[in-house]
């Protein structure tokens, strides 16, 4: 059983107080050190087995939450557990867990053979045993050619492939990996996301991930737990938060372009409901109105994605509404296009077929398929709109 679970958990740091001030803060009566609250009653059930994905901008916490895990910083409040133990007060070499970090971290006086087995000889592992580990963890990473080269003759790629063999050799209950792939260039990060995914489906150990791209937790995760200043925003499965965010931050950060957004008002019409933007007007579908007439009248943020806006020559099967903008700049990117636009003083992105012949300064009318649209209240920024639940089974 390696669930890990996080319940109530706080880190607060106790900022500095610069040098030019220390005689002063030194005699000022009752003060107290200023507070850092970096990770806010954070809430967390890791399923065994699972791939899980801390993601969010640098500063959110999210590398934190993964170090107080491991036993690198101790919780301010709150329970730790992995497993049926509660963790907090276990050192982190008792806590059964094993760490793959940013920069390798390998020891450049040993040979690929000897990074790997470091660990278990100190553990007092058999020779044979080590043995044994080292070589099927560098068959699994395709490195078993390496074992007797130095870390200095190694690539990027290569170097990470120890750092994760050298994890794998330990057989933990749980893998912590904190921005395992930022020092690899574009092209082998995705050759590298492709082994993370097969090499967890080989090992099946629950696994914590942490990155500040969201294209690596959407294609790693098997659930996603975003953060912000320290609080959780959303915790759900990488299509759940994408079609479905809980908020306007969730929205923003998850997808690439970001989602458009539209400052505007929710009104009512001849029974419609509408969204009032500053250059259209856009009838949101019968089957998204559940719940919005108490919104109705109230500041609203209308949001679209790039691919669910479209040329007027689009073939829609559904509620399209066209909406005429003015061309700023064409993004020819080989397979599509992306329009960078404009209608009344709103500014947008929208992806079009890589064939189109739009111009910068055409105006253009472009189809908004509604069915794909998300409001977000604009004192809240918590979404108005309620994700479909699924339907009962069948007996």
């Amino acid at each position: 059983m390696s669930e890990v679970r996080l319940v109530n958990v706080n880190k607060v740091f106790q900022g500095k107080t610069p040098l030019k001030k220390a005689w002063f803060e030194f005699w000022r009566p009752g003060h107290t050190p200023s507070e850092v609250h970096v990770v806010k009653n954070a809430n967390l059930q890791i399923k065994d087995g699972e791939f899980l994905v801390l993601v969010g901008p640098s500063g959110c916490g999210k590398s934190t939450t993964l170090r107080m895990i491991a036993g690198l910083e101790e919780a301010s409040s709150g329970d730790i557990f992995i497993g049926e133990r509660r963790v907090n007060d276990v050192s982190p070499k008792d806590r059964d867990i094993a760490m793959v970090f940013q920069n390798y971290a390998l020891y450049p006086h040993m040979n690929v053979y000897e990074n790997m087995a470091f660990g278990l000889r100190l553990r007092k592992f058999a020779p044979d045993e080590i043995d044994k580990r080292v070589k099927n963890a560098a068959e699994l990473l395709s490195i078993a050619h390496l074992l007797q080269r130095k870390p200095k003759e190694l690539s990027g790629g290569q170097r990470q492939r120890v750092a994760m063999g050298r994890a794998i050799v330990r057989r933990p209950q749980v893998y912590l990996m904190d921005e395992p792939l930022s020092n690899l260039d574009a092209k082998l990060r995705v050759q590298m996301r492709a082994e993370l995914q097969k090499l967890h489906r080989t090992l099946g150990v629950t696994t914590v991930y942490v990155t500040h791209d969201q294209v690596e937790a959407m294609t790693l995760g098997d659930r996603i737990v975003l953060m912000k200043d320290g609080v959780i925003q959303q915790m759900d499965t990488p299509l759940a938060l994408y079609e479905h965010p809980a908020n306007k931050y969730v929205a923003g950060f998850i997808g690439s372009p970001g989602m458009n957004f539209f400052p505007g008002k929710l009104a009512q019409n001849d029974g419609r409901i509408e969204v009032v933007a500053s250059g259209f007007t856009l009838e949101v579908p019968a089957e998204r109105r559940d719940g919005l007439e108490s919104a109705v009248g109230t500041e609203v943020v209308l949001g679209m994605r790039a691919q669910d806006i479209h040329e007027s020559t689009f073939p829609s099967d559904g509620p399209a509404s066209a909406v005429s903008a003015t061309v700023e700049v064409v993004e020819p990117l080989g397979s599509e296009i992306y329009l960078y636009a404009a209608s009344g003083q709103d500014q947008f992105v929208a992806r079009v077929d890589a064939h189109s012949v739009v111009r910068v300064g055409e105006t253009v009318q472009l189809l908004f398929d509604t069915r794909k649209m998300h409001l977000f209240a604009a004192s809240t920024e918590q979404s108005l709109l309620r994700a479909p639940q699924p339907e009962p089974a069948r007996a």
